[in-house]
């Protein structure tokens, strides 16, 4: 599956818990198209890996946290979305091939 607007990020904690982190900052009239991609993302995780959502920590797969924020500066507008995904080893390793990541 192939993404426009989120281009992710991977790191990796001490205990081996990776992170896929994206933002996207776009007009008002492409917010629309960022939040389907973030449907598709979440979507995925949750047709793949069906009740396993949860903290890693706690036993869980996959987690995730989603922000936007919209700036109201003058003249051009912005909506800022933020979609960090966080799971585990084999989580990660599916996600990479879902969306055509780099290892």
């Amino acid at each position: 599956m192939t993404l426009d607007y989120l281009d992710f990020d991977y790191s990796e904690d001490t205990e081996g818990v990776g992170v896929f982190d994206a933002m996207a900052t776009v007009r008002p009239e492409q917010i629309a198209a960022v939040h389907a991609e973030v449907e598709k993302v979440l979507g995925w995780a949750n047709g793949v890996f069906a009740g396993r959502r949860g903290p890693v920590e706690d036993g869980g797969d996959w987690d995730y946290d989603l922000q936007e924020l919209q700036e109201d500066a003058p003249g051009d507008p912005r909506h800022t979305v933020t979609l960090s995904v966080s799971g585990t080893e084999a989580f990660c390793a599916a996600f990479r091939e879902a969306f055509e990541l780099p290892g």
